[in-house]
């Protein structure tokens, strides 16, 4: 019952409601007035307060006052005071900014119930009889309420809110203006005009210029949300599917994305609504309702309806990006908690390993951030269908539910397709899993593979798993096609259904309005169904992908200390062992340590393990840090390694970071320069960091590439030592180190004040330098049995040991007084392009796509697409031709026109299919050409630019950027050319009918141009960023998974956690702007298609120029195209912000290549007899100073040369410049040709070289040793016998390596010194007539050594040239010539006796004081003999 009426003095109250409505303003202001005055009393501090509250309240004083003219009760006078205290409460929010907030919420809710009471009175106005003074009170009022709801409302919506954070008593510095934004300006993204219009003003939008990123947004609150209490199953978390654990993460944004849903659907039917009741006030004159209001609400409409899409889309992107935040955190959190070789150690599936890590953190992310409309299928497309039958009900009546019924009957055709889609999606994971792998394990060994002349070959590996992931893309691109297809077929065979049982059946006239307001509606439940399909399709890869993601959390085997809880028996404070085994896996059989008794290591001194080479010394030091799989043998078996006073671990294989020298060494630890000196002076790096520009600044590069083998050790080494840890284990650190340099440390570093009080385990070879400060000594077996002797007391050992006398003590340079002469950096900054898409990377897309006949596959394709597009707005016309034949009275015969119609579908969706899977043809071949192109260049590039390139880069080219290419690149494109072509065919359709249109529907076009392109400089810019800021996450994951080891044995998880959470935060920083960035023009193209489809039917309905028919098609056809407008704008976005990938992938086919192979002297090295060289200068590259000078030497055929010099020499670089892979001043001549003369592919292919660390393929060691199956299993079997395998295990043993035998990705499951043996193997077997061994043998054992120097003196030809660089003398003691470098230089090149004959020579000093003179004096003088 009304409250207020009017009546023909002014308002009448009804006090049947319980008391005078008259009062409720007094009463209202009089609470209000008591509540300000109890804030007031503690009021806080304000943000900002807007003028208009002020002057808006002063307005409403005038139309209050004529409610009282004519009354004389003093209850009449509650409106005006009750304004009266609005304008003070708004004066105060002016004026004071202390009480802004807390006068201005009050003001609001007064003003919310001044309006409830002025709205209820009204509610008769349209009754009231046409009388003057009737009339003019009714403005009054109008005016009145109309004044007070848009003050009350709007204020309401635009008033600042104040900052929405996490942390209130620590807010951030600079708040992101999402957090301070107003409703209104949060609903249409006004908080991002500053973003666009800066955007506009600079080249590029650099990261710098973006907002922060709000603190709930942040990695750190989402791992306090969410991840402890919902994800992590090591926290408690119950064992559950990660979509239910991520589903109760998000349930509260989830529930506000049903809401939003709802409000989306509701208003999808306001525009037909109104279209009808439009049609219909055209078709009979007269509908009741002025069609004006009916127009308001075509205007109205589309704006509510984007304004509900756009906070759905809001909080769904604002779910994708804290998603993937998350899951990059819960897979980094596995990884810190995976056992390192368990998923190698017995060979791993097609696609495990680096590739599927890869693959996880970049395809499978994005598919799961892809899918979070998932909700739209699931409530979408049942609300809308539903409500769209009854709204067809309502128009057409019974038919409607024909219409339903043969949807139902069609609907398991779309699953069938669906279900046939997700096998498909999952076998093409697994494809790009295997070629990820290949491309991942191909870069990480991509020098051994330009040094092998390999890349040819690997290149077709490559592309055979291309070309096997391109099969099934095919496969997928036809299933998307049928399904896309079918999902039209049937929505518009839903229509047919019901327009002819409609007109045949129930005889009825299909008129205009019925034709056209059932129209959108059935286009509404077809895009459902295109919808349904997409979405599906998106959620079936996302769970294809979430099911990768779940098996890889919950399948991959742990530590122990995360799977087992096992109570020890350890006594309190010991290192060592008692009756237990140790293995890889749980279930790995191929290696075990076993302790038999009790194995105690000494607190306070050195302890040294030995044995021959993959006895399982490695082992031994992996299975005190836990990394191996405890077996107990007894009810009190145990292992201890305490670690309350911190551990410290220097692996065999050095791991460094991508980061200064100093950084390296300090790893994260404080500080301390007299420490930091004293550990360079200690670890012999003060030499070599005089070298470098940078000095300790220098970065060294991904994965050390810029230092030396032995420098990597020592830095390795001296990070170590400076860390304050009480136990240090190093794993064979002296196997890299020259003679000088490990006597150093020994003397300097191993007896120093550092080390003092501090318990060592030392794994080594070198036995006799090592013995004499050991404490005590452990020994393991080939059997994998291990005994344990003591040496000397504690605290017997002698003050000092002999020092070389030619190492000079040099103090040490202040490192922070030390002048640098550059910034030492490596690793060069990631170029962003700035601009739009160039055309060379279009044009790189674009031709792959047309192949050989561009000109023609381009036009068929635009025949297809137009004719299409003609045939689909022909069905639209046809119907309103059909239902125009109705008004001449006279009979129609349906089932003609039905029969027309059915015709133009079917020729409609023929061509379309066929127009479909003729671009698909091309999609397919632009994959397959720009992959393969890529892959060729990065083959093909230097070692200068993989020097400062890191892998990641690559590795995302590879995979993140190609996928780009694979789908969403081509996709954005084929939608782009769609999309314009049926705007403009709209926009040509609206005009033949209403032709004065054509100016207004350009203008439209225009202004939708404009914002596109303000739009785009701003997207374009924040996308650029985005994709740059990915990889540096994948760096991250890299860096941290190959020093895992390490990472754990510091207890250095938490810190490598915050560096990524750090990462995450500057990714979702740049991709929240991004997804909002979206929404941001989708605002604005909203309003310009209700202002054209309003002023429209405008025009229309004012001119009456058009029938209801054609009234209804230009309507119908504008709102299409206004819509295109908005797809146009969104999918040209999307082209070009997938472009971006293009870009980059344009960026790497440019980089710079090796010169191309010549045709001459491409067979020269089979016959080589003499190598001459002269080197004026050597380098890596331009950037990097010379490390060779001068250089001239001559090598004959069949000679063996042995190569010595301290760490850091030369000897190396000298290698590379034999092989041509880096800079050189000077020539080297084979045959009396230079090398930039020959094939550079002969030239590489006739040499072998063994690096230190020595690189292999995951497969079986069959395909290590002949990875192109060139060679029969005895060659294989001889040449692993000569390189002495078989002397390391014995014929019996369950466990040996065999031609069969698995090797994982980089040989992780062998030990360093067997990775070693099987290059030796592999370089036998390729019969190189050079062979180059760059301390090839320093991690295997002495005995071991002598057995392969013996077989390289027998087994190969005569004519085989080796040049064996060694810090182990005996090894090349008895070559025919000696070269000794020096920072540099070649200070002596002759044979071994003349070197030792020479005073004061340098290689005479180095052998006198190895320890062992006689013994190598011996093989030196008797080599002379037996010659």
């Amino acid at each position: 019952m009304d409250i207020l009426s009017v009546d023909s003095g002014g308002f009448s109250y009804n006090a049947k409601c319980g008391g005078d409505v008259r009062l409720i303003p007094l009463y209202a202001s009089g609470m209000s007035l008591i509540v300000l005055l109890l804030q007031l009393a503690v009021s806080r501090k304000v943000e900002s307060v807007y003028a208009c509250e002020f002057i808006g309240c002063i307005l409403y004083s005038p139309f209050a006052t004529t409610t009282i003219l004519h009354r004389e009760d003093i209850r009449d006078w509650s409106f005006p005071a009750a304004f009266f205290y609005a304008s003070v409460l708004s004066a105060i929010s002016l004026f004071n900014y202390q009480w802004s907030p807390t006068t201005t919420r009050h003001n609001i809710l007064l003003l919310l119930v001044l309006f409830r009471i002025y709205a209820t009175g009204t509610s008769g106005l349209s009754s009231l009889p046409p009388n003057p003074t009737r009339y003019i009170r009714r403005r009054v009022l109008m005016a009145q309420t109309r004044l007070n709801h848009n003050h009350s409302d709007i204020h309401t919506v635009i008033y600042p809110s104040s900052i929405c954070t996490r942390e209130p008593k620590n807010p951030m510095k600079e708040p992101n203006p999402e957090q301070t934004a107003s409703i209104f300006s949060l609903m249409f993204y006004f908080y991002l005009d500053s973003i666009i219009v800066k955007a506009g003003r600079v080249e590029h939008l650099a990261y710098d210029d973006l907002p922060p990123l709000p603190d709930y947004d942040c990695a750190a609150y989402l791992e306090e949300k969410g991840f402890r209490c919902h994800l992590d199953i090591q926290a408690g978390v119950k064992r559950r599917h990660l979509f239910f654990r991520l589903l109760r993460v998000f349930a509260k944004e989830h529930v506000l994305e049903c809401v939003a849903i709802v409000v989306d659907v509701l208003t999808s039917f306001i525009s037909p609504i109104a279209v009808n009741r439009i049609l219909s006030y055209l078709e009979h004159d007269n509908t009741g309702i002025t069609p004006w209001f009916w127009i308001l609400w075509l205007f109205l409409g589309p704006l509510l309806y984007g304004a509900s899409q756009l906070a759905y889309s809001f909080i769904v992107n604002k779910v994708s990006v804290n998603v993937q935040s998350l899951l990059m955190q819960l897979v980094f959190e596995h990884c810190l908690r995976i056992r390192v070789r368990a998923d190698s150690v017995e060979g791993g599936k097609e696609g495990d390993g680096a590739g599927k890590l890869s693959n996880l953190v970049t395809t499978d992310l994005s598919n799961v951030a892809g899918a979070m409309h998932f909700l739209l299928p699931l409530f979408v497309v049942p609300l809308q269908i539903t409500l769209g039958v009854v709204f067809l009900y309502n128009v057409l009546g019974v038919s409607a539910f024909v219409g339903l019924f043969v949807m139902l009957a069609l609907a398991p055709v779309p699953r069938f397709i669906v279900n046939k889609l997700g096998v498909v999606h999952a076998e093409k994971m697994k494809k790009t899993d295997a070629r990820v792998q290949v491309v991942t394990e191909v870069v990480n060994v991509l020098r051994m593979v330009k040094m092998f002349a390999w890349e040819g070959r690997m290149d077709e590996r490559i592309r055979e798993r291309r070309k096997a992931e391109l099969d099934v893309l095919w496969k997928g691109r036809l299933y998307d096609m049928l399904s896309v297809t079918t999902n039209y077929v049937i929505a518009t065979f839903i229509m047919l259904s019901t327009f002819a049982f409609y007109t045949v059946v129930m005889k009825q006239e299909l008129t205009a309005s019925k034709v056209f307001s059932s129209t959108p509606v059935f286009h509404l439940i077809r895009m459902q169904f295109y919808n349904f399909s997409s979405m599906i399709n998106q959620v079936v890869r996302a769970k294809v992908s979430l099911d990768r993601l779940d098996e890889f959390l919950t399948h991959t085997e742990l530590l122990d200390c995360y799977s087992v809880t096992r109570e020890s028996c350890a006594p309190v404070g010991v290192v060592g062992f008692r009756e237990c085994a140790f293995a890889w896996s749980e279930e790995g059989t191929m290696f075990r340590l076993s302790v038999k008794g009790e194995v105690v290591f000494r607190r306070g001194g050195v302890n040294l393990i030995t044995g021959p080479t993959g006895a399982g010394k490695t082992s031994m030091l992996m299975a005190l840090l836990g990394e191996m799989h405890f077996i107990p043998t007894t009810p009190d078996a145990w292992f201890n390694l305490p670690r309350e006073g911190g551990v410290a671990y220097a692996a065999q294989e050095s791991w460094v970071l991508n980061d200064t020298i100093r950084n390296n060494i300090l790893f994260e630890s404080a500080f301390d320069q007299e420490r930091y000196e004293k550990v360079l002076r200690q670890c012999a790096l003060e030499q070599d960091i005089e070298l470098f520009d940078a000095g300790d600044l220098t970065e060294v590069g991904e994965r050390g590439l810029t230092l030396s083998g032995g420098q990597k050790a020592r830095i390795t080494l001296a990070r170590a030592i400076y860390s304050s840890a009480e136990i240090i284990l190093l794993d064979d650190v002296l196997a890299a180190l020259d003679a000088h340099t490990s006597k150093w440390i020994m003397e300097e570093c191993l007896l120093g004040d550092l080390v003092k009080g501090r318990t060592v385990l030392l794994v080594t070879h070198n036995v006799a330098l090592v013995r004499p400060v050991a404490h005590f000594v452990v020994t393991v077996g080939l059997d994998g049995g291990v005994s344990a002797e003591a040496l000397v007391p504690l605290g017997c050992l002698p003050s000092n040991l002999e020092v070389l006398k030619d190492v000079k003590d040099t103090t040490v340079e202040s490192v922070e007084d030390k002048p640098t002469k550059s910034d030492g950096k490596l690793i060069v900054t990631e170029e962003i392009a700035k601009g739009r898409v160039g055309w060379k990377a279009l044009k790189l897309f674009l031709s792959a796509l047309g192949g050989n006949y561009p000109v023609i596959f381009f036009a068929v394709w635009m025949v297809g697409i137009v004719s299409a597009d003609v045939g689909m707005t022909l069905q639209t016309w046809y119907l309103g031709f059909w239902g125009s034949q109705y008004e001449g009275g006279g009979p129609v015969k349906a089932s003609y026109y039905l029969s027309v119609y059915s015709l133009i579908l079917v020729v409609t969706v023929l061509l379309r299919t066929m127009t479909v899977v003729h671009y698909a043809v091309g999609n397919v071949r632009a994959s397959r050409i720009i992959h393969n192109t890529l892959v060729a260049s990065i083959l093909r590039s230097t070692l200068r630019w993989l020097d400062k390139t890191p892998v990641s880069r690559i590795i995302t080219r590879c995979t993140q950027d190609m996928g780009a290419v694979d789908d969403p690149l081509a996709q954005a494109w084929s939608a782009v050319v769609e999309v314009v072509v049926s705007a403009i065919i709209r926009l040509g359709s609206v005009v033949i009918i209403t032709p004065v249109f054509l100016v207004p529907g350009v203008g439209i076009a225009v202004l939708g141009s404009w914002a596109a392109s303000v739009y785009l400089k701003a997207q374009l810019s924040v996308k650029r960023e985005t994709s740059n800021a990915k990889a540096p996450i994948l760096a991250h994951y890299g860096a941290t998974v190959a020093g895992l080891v390490s990472v754990r044995a510091y207890n250095m998880q938490n810190t490598f956690k915050q560096e990524l959470l750090s990462r995450i935060d500057h990714y979702s920083r740049v991709a929240r702007i991004s997804w909002d960035l979206n929404r941001w023009i989708a605002a604005r193209m909203d309003f310009l298609t209700a202002l054209f489809t309003a002023s429209l039917a405008s025009y229309l309905v004012l001119t009456r120029s058009a029938n209801a028919a054609n009234t209804g098609f230009s309507l119908t056809v504008a709102l299409e195209f206004c819509s295109l407008i908005l797809s146009s704008v969104r999918m040209y976005n999307d082209f070009e912000v997938q472009s971006n990938s293009l870009e980059r992938i344009q960026g790497y086919i440019e980089i710079e290549q090796e010169k191309p192979s010549r045709r001459m002297g491409g067979r020269l090295l089979l016959g080589l007899l003499v190598g001459i060289c002269v080197l004026r200068g050597c380098r890596r590259s331009i950037r990097f100073p010379e490390v060779l000078h001068g250089l001239s030497f001559h090598v004959r055929s069949g000679e063996r040369v042995g190569v010595v010099g301290r760490t850091g020499s030369g000897k190396s670089t000298l290698t590379l410049a034999l092989l041509r892979c880096i800079l050189t001043e000077g020539h080297v001549y084979y045959d009396g040709i230079a090398t930039d003369k020959i094939n550079l592919e002969a030239l590489r292919s006739g040499i072998t070289i063994i690096p230190q660390m020595p690189e292999l393929l995951s497969g079986t060691l069959r395909k290590n040793l002949d990875p192109f199956d060139e060679h029969d299993d005895v060659v294989l079997n001889a040449a692993l016998k000569h390189a002495g395998l078989f002397s390391l295990q014995d014929d019996s043993d369950e466990v040996r390596i065999t031609l069969d035998s698995n090797v994982a990705s980089g040989g992780n499951n062998l030990s360093v010194g067997q990775r070693q043996i099987i290059a030796l193997a592999r370089a036998m077997v390729r019969e190189s007539k050079l062979l180059i061994l760059d301390e090839a043998t320093s991690a295997i054992d002495y005995k071991t050594d002598v057995l392969i120097q013996d077989a390289l003196r027998s087994k190969l030809s005569s004519d085989v040239t080796v040049i064996t660089i060694a810090h182990r003398l005996q090894t090349i003691m008895d070559a025919d010539k000696i070269m000794v470098l020096d920072a540099g230089n070649l200070v002596e090149f002759e044979s071994p006796e003349v070197l030792l004959r020479k005073e004061d020579g340098v290689f005479r000093n180095l052998v006198d004081n190895s320890g062992d003179s006689a013994a190598l004096r011996d093989i030196a003088f008797g080599k002379n003999r037996i010659g």
